[in-house]
């Protein structure tokens, strides 16, 4: 049975068995185990029912760390862990041997990042090594941004989840690669597409890939409930399409509608991007855990963090 529990000793001495924990971070909860072990990586995998083509993050407690287990750092690179690290920025760098091919998807790559979250920072500062820590959710399923999300996805799976309380951006990491030296967007994610080019100028986005990702978060169809859901951007129309259901609406603001509706959602009253966003998850879990027929979110503003969540309900919704 699964343990709740912020004591970080018990995570250690479970961490240091080979065994792997669920851990808080300020993105999402992630499923961590020692990236040396693979016993523990294997482990993750086969928990969360993730392919092996798709790589995993290594999380670190320090840019000191960064050369151990990276070849070279693109003067970009240096740039972006400057300005945001500690935070929901993963890079993906040149790999040195020492990191297991199991992490990366037999890729030359590693996606690396250093969390800011003070229970997950706490806990790599005890441990001898870096944890590979995926999303704590089964493939394709919604993200966790509470502890119970993961005790209610893996009751006897694991020994323990970390607490570190609700995550406050309740979005993944942006994943930003480098071809020849260049960033290239892997995935939208906590950190806007703006706020990284303030940092880098223009970049390109290649952040689609049917088989053999490059980082986490690529493919079409991922962070799904198990109910039925559509992404619309007139919720009127779609609302008539289906009037004869139990029907949950996910807006961004307050939203009048002229529907008997079974249960509505809003993300952000005020219409703050990053409020909707640190509640898009959450939201997602109540809307999944009610016995609808259907959910039908409504396409946010395509700007900042708003294409970041249009990206997760896009995918959500195929």
């Amino acid at each position: 049975m699964t343990i709740i529990s912020g004591d970080i000793n018990k995570a250690v001495d479970i961490l240091n068995d080979e065994d792997i924990i669920a851990i808080p971070t300020e993105t999402v909860y992630g499923l961590a185990g020692n990236i040396y072990s693979e016993k523990a990586i294997r482990r993750i995998f086969e928990v969360k029912e993730r392919p092996l083509y798709n790589p995993l993050i290594v999380h670190l407690h320090s840019i000191i760390q960064l050369d151990g287990i990276v070849s070279e750092i693109p003067p970009a690179a240096q740039l972006l862990a400057d300005a945001f690290w500690p935070g929901s920025l993963t890079l993906i760098l040149k790999k040195k041997s020492v990191i297991p091919d199991i992490i990366t998807a037999g890729k030359d790559t590693v996606g690396v990042r250093i969390p800011n979250h003070p229970v997950a920072l706490s806990l790599l500062r005890q441990l001898e090594f870096p944890l590979a820590a995926p999303s704590a959710n089964p493939f394709n399923r919604i993200s966790p941004t509470k502890s119970s999300h993961v005790e209610n996805y893996f009751k006897d799976s694991i020994k323990m989840v970390l607490e570190g309380g609700e995550c406050k951006n309740g979005l993944e990491s942006t994943i930003i690669g480098f071809d020849d030296e260049e960033p290239v967007l892997l995935r939208l994610g906590s950190i806007s597409i703006e706020e990284i080019e303030s940092i880098v100028g223009k970049i390109k986005i290649n952040n689609k890939a049917e088989t053999a990702p490059d980082a986490p978060g690529m493919l079409a169809k991922h962070y799904s409930p198990q109910t039925k859901m559509y992404l619309v951007d007139d919720v009127a129309q779609v609302l008539d399409e289906h009037k004869n259901k139990k029907i949950g609406l996910l807006t961004f603001t307050d939203t009048e509608v002229d529907y008997t509706i079974a249960h509505i959602e809003v993300l952000s009253e005020s219409g703050d991007l990053k409020e909707a966003a640190s509640k898009l998850y959450n939201t997602l879990h109540k809307l999944d855990a009610i016995d609808l027929d259907v959910i039908i979110a409504q396409r946010l503003p395509d700007i900042g963090l708003g294409k970041s969540i249009n990206d997760r309900l896009e995918r959500a919704a195929k």
